[in-house]
């Protein structure tokens, strides 16, 4: 979760909503790690977890990262849990709850629902605390 913050923090500095992500792969290497990157690419969809995967699944040569584990900042919202299931991801570790905009614990709680395809393990809340007041800093900058 460490180099997750790291990224979230950089993130941060280049005006992005500070989310850092890293996916280990199934021997507990570093595959992939980023930040947001919505702003800079003017994407929605260049979220801190979207990015890791899809440039772990090019490194592995594969479009599942069965056995792999994405730590992300945040809580996923449910676009990016949505691409869990599809990547197949094995283990989905986050630090902060995001009541709003989650999509595992809260919201639409994806991995929950009756048809799908594939149910990752989850550990939420790991240095929880961090992780949200490095979300909480940003925000009450921007008021």
């Amino acid at each position: 979760m460490g180099a997750a913050l790291q990224e979230a923090r950089a993130a941060a500095a280049r005006g992005e909503v500070p989310v850092g992500a890293v996916l280990l792969g199934p021997d507990g290497a570093v595959l992939a790690q980023a930040g947001n990157q919505v702003e800079a690419d003017r994407d929605a969809s260049a979220h801190a977890e979207l990015l890791v995967m899809r440039a772990g699944a090019r490194r592995l040569g594969t479009p599942r990262l069965i056995g792999c584990t994405l730590f992300v900042t945040l809580e996923p919202c449910a676009m990016c849990a949505g691409a869990i299931v599809g990547f197949r991801v094995g283990r989905v570790v986050f630090g902060a709850y995001d009541p709003k905009g989650g999509g595992v614990e809260h919201g639409a709680r994806v991995f929950a629902a009756p048809g799908c395809l594939h149910r990752p393990e989850v550990v939420g809340g790991v240095r929880e605390g961090e992780c949200g007041e490095l979300l909480r800093a940003f925000f009450q900058a921007r008021r």
